[in-house]
């Protein structure tokens, strides 16, 4: 997962400018084109659609063309520790904001209030894409005359990854076309990044660089502080801001094609993708996987190598006959467990990210992969180690509770549970890493074998009975 905070410095405007960023292919609809087509534009939090496609939307007023908006969320959450603004104020605060905004962007424009919560995307994803749908219908646009313009499904906030994947899903439906804007990838990215070598981009004339001007100064409680109080601060820094003053914007552009199914209608799914729809999370997960082979740096971080070592230190028995990792993603811990294991299991909801780990397992006799979505899945047989690593906070409650009881029947008597997870705040999720291991704690009742905790991270180890004293 990619970790960043609004304070933090970032890759400066300088590296992009200077970067290949700025010679990119230019989008090839001309003005002509533009007019005859139905452009539905995404945006998770009011301040998305100006920094990311003010430009755009001011191009496409200009050339006619027609133009639906839906605003998922509010942004009531973007001052959380504010003693001065409750979220309901900040709610109407910064749905005006928006409607100024837009009015000076692309006047007339029709646009939609979702009123879903702010962070919590992932699980409305549903009926996210039921609104899509039905703004397509009641354009009555062909499907090749509609383009979608969503924020990119892999910029690193869970609402912006959310709102994308939803997006590329319902563009290769119904054969429209997609457009990408990144917003946070400037920050937390970089130059030397493969990702952005495949975008286009869209100059903006001096008229539609104004206009998108004056849409960012529209946002006022983001760009200047609500107070001078502590957790009032301003949210975009200057710095961050300099990286949508471009004469140009950029997109992942994915022209229209013949969709596999007919727009509006519903596709058929897998027993695994039906019983987790309300996180989407093998879609969320896939769509990370198609953009970076490694895109939480598990390979090449020293902070994924340390706590892999760590993880691998804390195990009670240097050797187990059945091993059980949920939630693999591309196996850089697997292809370590696997030594310590007669016969290891990876198991993980992307079938994207176990390519790269059945691959790296394919030394390894005893060790298999295989896909599932726990806890609605989950594998025959029993196990002496059960590892959970980084996988706990992306389940709901209910299904935590689901899943441990399943690791509870499966797991034979002494047998060794490991857990690892972040623990900050995971934007658009509603557990923690703290809150799964105290649930895992309180549900288990087993005797703690070891217990580390450090600013960034908890790894616990927790034994099942054997029945000895």
């Amino acid at each position: 997962m990619v970790t960043f905070s609004h304070t933090d410095a970032g890759t400066p405007e300088a590296a992009w400018s200077s970067s290949g960023v700025r010679v990119l292919p230019e989008l090839p609809l001309g003005d002509d084109e533009l007019s005859a087509m139905t452009f539905v534009v995404l945006a998770a939090h009011p301040d998305d659609e100006s920094l990311g496609a003010g430009g755009l939307l001011a191009k496409l007023h200009a050339a006619g063309a027609s133009i639906r908006l839906l605003l998922c969320t509010a942004g009531e959450a973007s001052h959380p520790d504010s003693t001065t603004t409750t979220a309901e104020q900040l709610s109407a605060v910064r749905l005006a904001e928006f409607g100024a905004a837009v009015s000076g962007l692309a006047p007339g424009a029709s646009w939609q209030f979702l009123e879903l919560p702010d962070g919590k995307l992932a699980a409305a994803s549903e009926r996210i894409a039921g609104s899509v749908r039905s703004a397509i219908d009641e354009s009555g646009a062909p499907a090749k005359q509609v383009v979608i313009v969503s924020p990119y499904r892999a910029d690193g906030h869970i609402d912006h990854d959310t709102l994308g994947s939803v997006a590329a899903k319902l563009a290769e439906e119904g054969g429209h076309g997609l457009l990408e804007y990144p917003i946070w990838y400037w920050l937390w990215a970089g130059p030397d990044d493969a990702t952005w070598t495949s975008w286009t981009r869209v100059p903006l004339t001096s008229a539609e660089q104004q206009a998108k001007a004056r849409a960012m100064q529209s946002h006022t409680s983001q760009i200047k502080p609500l107070s001078g109080l502590p957790g009032d601060e301003t949210l975009l820094s200057p710095t961050f801001l300099e990286h949508f003053a471009r004469s140009w914007e950029t997109f992942a552009w994915h022209p229209p094609v013949a969709g596999t199914n007919p727009a509006g209608s519903q596709s058929a799914t897998s027993p695994t993708e039906a019983s987790h729809r309300a996180g989407d999370a093998e879609e969320i997960f896939d769509a990370v996987h198609d953009r970076e082979d490694d895109p939480w740096n598990y390979t090449t971080s020293w902070y994924e190598r340390r706590k892999r070592a760590l993880t691998l230190a804390a195990l009670p028995e240097e050797h187990y006959d059945s091993g059980l990792e949920i939630g693999c993603s591309i196996g850089t811990l697997s292809v370590e467990l696997a030594p310590r294991c007669a016969n290891f299991l990876a198991v993980d909801a992307s079938s994207k990210a176990l390519v790269q780990a059945a691959e790296r397992l394919r030394g390894y006799p005893g060790a298999r992969t295989q896909k599932l979505t726990v806890p609605q899945e989950w594998p025959e047989g029993s196990f002496d180690l059960v590892v959970v690593s980084e996988v706990g906070y992306y389940v709901a409650p209910e299904e935590l509770t689901e899943l441990l009881q399943q690791v509870k029947s499966s797991m034979r008597p002494g047998g060794t549970l490991l857990l690892c997870h972040w623990r900050h705040p995971i934007s658009g999720w509603q557990l923690d890493g703290e809150t799964v291991h105290a649930m895992a704690r309180e549900q288990l009742d087993w005797p703690s074998r070891a217990l580390y905790r450090e600013k960034d991270f908890l790894l616990e180890v927790l034994a099942s009975p054997d029945g000895s004293s």
